[in-house]
């Protein structure tokens, strides 16, 4: 079946289970040139931001977009069966258990950083690291002062995976601890509740996001890397369906130029997930506010019709 070629806003669906697959979308990425894009989004606020911004910018050029509002297990699942087309959330090397073996199996294609700065690893209040938990290692003989347990975002998200097996493998004595898998919304409520009472209290923390602007925080530290080299120092990739970018060069020319620093994420995150503003208005006004880089990001790039990208996207948003 054709799909339609006409522009419209970007669309959140929820991806539906079924068994150990998914019904996502209804055309394969091997189609080659399509003029849709699948994003897979998984509830985060900053991928969320960045994928309108996508949207926005590519409209003008004659492509339509959807977003799928799916899990982050999933979204490889749909980029190794052509379901999903482009995520912009491949944190690394957290996630790098579920991206390596369809990278090695062709799968996947693995282009340029879009967020430079990144990093993600535990978290505790100020309060709790002057008292002298400062790293993994002292988490367990405070145990009792924690309740052991640690809050995270989401199950089957790459932090949790590591943690479980952290669990697992009692790495750090953390093998009478629990998981508590919430939300991102949930794991930061009950960090304020917390902070709020001046109660320890240990979280999945990292950057870009609001929370390093807004609580008093600091990450331990990790001799064994758990998170990754660098104190969970993270690589943040934009991936692509290889398929699907065989078939479309112009946008993996794009995407390789689709990048933001760890700040400006922080603020679109902040802006989205804090201030509750629409991604339409925090995608465009980020747009209007960086012609610079707008034109940065689309240098080789062209329309759906072989014209040059910068002068469509400068006329539509009146750059």
């Amino acid at each position: 079946m054709k799909r339609p070629t006409t522009i419209s806003a970007l669309t959140l669906t929820t991806g539906l289970l079924l068994g150990t697959g998914f019904a996502l979308t209804t055309a394969s990425s091997a189609m080659a040139a399509d003029k849709q894009i699948n994003f897979g989004v998984p509830a985060w606020p900053g991928i969320t931001v960045k994928t309108e911004i996508a949207h926005q910018l590519l409209a003008p050029l004659g492509y339509q977009s959807k977003a799928q509002d799916i899990g982050l297990q999933v979204i490889y699942q749909g980029l190794d069966t052509g379901d999903v087309d482009v995520f912009l959330g491949a944190w690394l090397p957290a996630q790098n258990p579920m991206l390596e073996p369809l990278e090695d199996d062709g799968s996947i294609t693995r282009l340029a950083t879009n967020v430079t700065g990144a990093q993600m690893t535990l978290a505790v209040p100020d309060y709790v690291y002057d008292s002298g938990i400062k790293s993994f290692a002292d988490l367990d003989a405070h145990r009792d002062e924690f309740n052991g347990e640690i809050y995270s975002f989401g199950a089957g998200s790459a932090a949790s995976e590591i943690l479980n097996k952290a669990i697992d493998e009692d790495t750090w004595g953390l093998g009478d601890w629990t998981l508590i898998d919430t939300s991102t919304v949930g794991m930061l409520s009950a960090a304020k509740s917390h902070i709020a009472n001046e109660e320890p209290i240990v979280w999945v923390g990292w950057t870009p996001h609001w929370m390093n602007l807004e609580l008093p925080m600091q990450y331990l530290s990790d001799s064994k890397n758990l998170f990754g080299e660098g104190n969970g120092a993270s690589d943040v990739r934009t991936l692509m369906a290889s398929d699907y970018a065989g078939a479309n060069p112009n946008l993996v020319t794009f995407f390789n130029q689709f990048s933001f620093s760890a700040e400006e994420q922080s603020w679109m995150i902040k802006q989205y997930g804090q201030e509750e503003k629409s991604m339409e208005e925090v995608a465009k006004t980020w747009i209007e506010d960086h012609p610079d880089r707008i034109e940065a990001m689309m240098k080789g790039v062209k329309t759906q019709d072989g014209q040059p990208a910068w002068p469509a996207v400068k006329s539509a948003f009146s750059l």
